[in-house]
């Protein structure tokens, strides 16, 4: 069985390495000091909150579900047992283009609870964007490559996963925490 082919072989390999290389680009260009702001933010919060519409709630909802293994109060918005917001508390939103009516809805509410909004988006200068408490801009510029492969939002939320997952390991240093704790909060998966 043969797949589809491009001129580096495979077409697997050129997107893995296509999507590897603008992934670690856009992060490179992330200041750090928004970066630690953002664990102190989470990290003095009462309950983490997190949104994000579509393939992007996908990467929330792993997101969240890292803060509670690290030993956070964290709910994934719109289960049915996600309590309020209140202003105590922080809410991290996931949106790639930054203009979905749901984020922008989300984000309103969590300003009007006087709660601490982060905002992750590839567009800084998005509606979601402007409602931000803490703006964690993620950019990509346009090439012919990406359509071919990386196309839609592939590209923010490969860069989403992998902020997250950098975040975790700093509330994680900073809690002190080790696998074998984090393991213990492993919620048990039937």
């Amino acid at each position: 069985m043969s797949g589809p082919t491009d001129a580096s072989g495979t077409t697997f390999l050129g997107a893995e390495r296509y999507i590897g290389e603008r992934v670690t680009e856009a992060l490179g260009k992330l200041d750090p000091r928004r970066v630690g702001r953002a664990v102190e933010i989470l990290l003095a919060a009462s309950q983490v909150f997190v949104y994000g519409a579509g393939r992007s709630g996908i990467i929330g909802r792993a997101f969240a579900m890292r803060l509670v293994q690290a030993g956070l109060r964290a709910y994934v918005i719109g289960e049915s047992v996600t309590p309020i917001v209140t202003r105590q508390d922080a809410v991290f939103i996931l949106s790639g283009q930054g203009e979905s009516f749901s984020s922008i809805q989300t984000a309103n509410i969590v300003r009007r609870e006087g709660a601490a909004l982060i905002v992750v988006t590839s567009r800084p200068g998005s509606k979601l964007a402007h409602t931000a408490s803490l703006l964690l801009p993620v950019e990509f510029g346009e090439d012919p490559d990406r359509l071919r492969f990386a196309p839609l939002g592939t590209l923010f939320e490969s860069a989403s996963l992998r902020l997250t997952d950098g975040l975790i390991a700093e509330l994680i240093r900073a809690r002190g925490e080790t696998e074998e704790s984090m393991r213990r909060r492993h919620a048990i998966m039937v």
